[in-house]
């Protein structure tokens, strides 16, 4: 309980202060070195996996920021960086311009913005079947669906919200999750993810596309009404954007396909067509490929070419600095959490609770929500929980699954709803936007298919 009420205070105030606009990172970073303090006051054990002691346990703490950065600059960060310098380079030589220009006349079709947000948002659900990561698919989305959503009428809050929710739903019924799900449900993997669960994953993907339309425009309109402007249609938005310079004519239109170069890459290389590669390794290739024909179109000035690589090697360390540190930072809070005994005292309490089957699927399903929303992390709180679900099971006499899915769902829809999430925090610090606010936008539409989902399962899987 003391944990709890710990856990709680600690992220009441970080909450508070970064609703009162202090920086997010530096606050993040405080919490997390503060939790880190009561773990050592309380005798806990505050090292990372695979991380040695100085031999004092208050340099640990400290050490633990090393740690970290040199771990998350590795891995998530670099990709980080190396897809926000693409994008700066796509911008820079009028990739994304002629995106636009390609797009924008015929997704003017569809009337609304929010139905082109719709269809961008189920292009990056179904993308989720090639790119593992969330944080590693909102980055990509960020770079090349981020920029024909605002520029057709959607508001880069809406937009940058879409892109970090793309992996709320699971539609790949062979990710390792769902493998590990199976597992624990004792049944055949065919069974479970294609028969099982994606029939629950696609009725809550409706849901939640049909949510996002509506919660999305209505605090687009609320925004738009408090300052006193009209929303433009889609043919004044882009004629006010050329006539302010956005989008530019100078690339031949067939650069639009440059800023997809990531996404296709990803499918070729995929270990079946050609060797499995490294997303970051995907968009070094795709860098290069773009510098080459720039070479070529600017008649071999090697100069000018080199200089607009400049743009990009200056996106990254401008990503750094704002994207980068704050997944850092959101990644020591999380930990704070862990060792200060909070992650360990929310599962102790799903434990010890009694009743039907109905009532511990649900309590499993929220108390897993409520884990990754504090952590960040949905396969930590899946990871954590799902060992408990086979011996509940036994003891309730339902079936493993009944229990598993929906936990196994709610850990990727809670994704969105936490301010330390790696996807909502890189997301925010690209489009330049608070945290919070991807939170509250993320909030009715992930909620509401949370209940459906839920509901859902209680239909389509079996009880017993």
């Amino acid at each position: 309980m003391v944990s709890i009420l710990i856990g709680l205070a600690v992220m009441a105030g970080a909450g508070y202060l970064i609703f009162k606009k202090m920086s997010p990172t530096g606050i993040l970073l405080l919490a997390g070195l503060l939790l880190l303090a009561i773990s050592l006051l309380m005798g806990r054990d505050i090292l990372g996996e695979d991380m040695e002691s100085t031999g004092w346990g208050w340099l640990d703490s400290i050490d633990f920021i090393r740690y970290m950065m040199t771990d998350r600059i590795a891995g998530l960060g670099l990709m980080i960086m190396i897809l926000v310098g693409f994008a700066g380079y796509m911008s820079h030589i009028g990739a994304n311009d002629a995106v636009v220009r390609l797009l924008i006349r015929p997704l003017s079709m569809f009337k609304s913005p929010y139905l082109v947000m719709c269809v961008a948002f189920l292009l990056g659900c179904a993308m989720t079947l090639a790119v593992g990561s969330a944080t590693g698919l909102g980055v990509l989305l960020m770079a090349t669906f981020f920029p024909i959503m605002t520029r057709v009428g959607v508001s880069k809050y809406a937009a940058t919200t879409i892109c970090a929710s793309t992996a709320s739903v699971i539609i790949s019924p062979v990710t390792a999750d769902v493998v590990l799900a199976a597992e624990k449900a004792k049944e055949p993997l065919i069974d479970f993810g294609f028969k099982q669960t994606l029939p629950v994953s696609l009725i809550t993907l409706a849901v939640l596309t049909v949510l996002h339309f509506f919660w999305q425009r209505f605090l687009d309109r609320r925004a738009l009404a408090k300052e006193g402007k009209e929303q433009l249609d889609i043919d004044e938005q882009l004629a006010q954007s050329q006539e302010d310079g956005k989008i530019t004519k100078t690339a031949p239109l067939w650069y639009a396909i440059l800023p997809f170069l990531p996404i296709i890459l990803v499918f070729v290389f995929n270990g079946n067509l050609a060797p499995k590669l490294e997303l970051v390794t995907l968009i070094i290739i795709a860098i290069m490929i773009a510098a080459i024909i720039e070479f070529i179109r600017q008649k071999a000035r090697l100069r000018k070419v080199l200089d607009g690589l400049e743009v990009g090697y200056k996106g990254m360390g401008d990503a750094f600095s704002s994207v980068v540190m704050l997944v850092i930072a959101a990644s020591i809070f999380a930990h704070g959490l862990a060792t200060v005994g909070f992650v360990d005292a929310l599962i102790g309490g799903v434990q010890n609770a009694g009743g039907a089957g109905v009532l511990v699927m649900i309590a499993l399903t929220v108390i897993t929500i409520v884990v990754t929303i504090t952590t960040g992390s949905g396969n930590s709180a899946f990871y954590a929980f799902v060992e408990l679900a086979p011996k509940l099971a036994s003891e309730l006499g339902v079936r493993g699954a009944y229990l598993i899915i929906p936990m196994l769902e709610a850990s990727n829809m809670a994704r969105p709803l936490s301010p330390v999430s790696g996807v909502v925090v890189a997301c925010a610090g690209i489009a330049k936007i608070n945290p919070l606010e991807i939170v509250k936008r993320a909030s009715v539409p992930s909620l509401g298919a949370a209940v459906v989902m839920v509901i859902t399962s209680m239909i389509l899987v079996p009880l017993h």
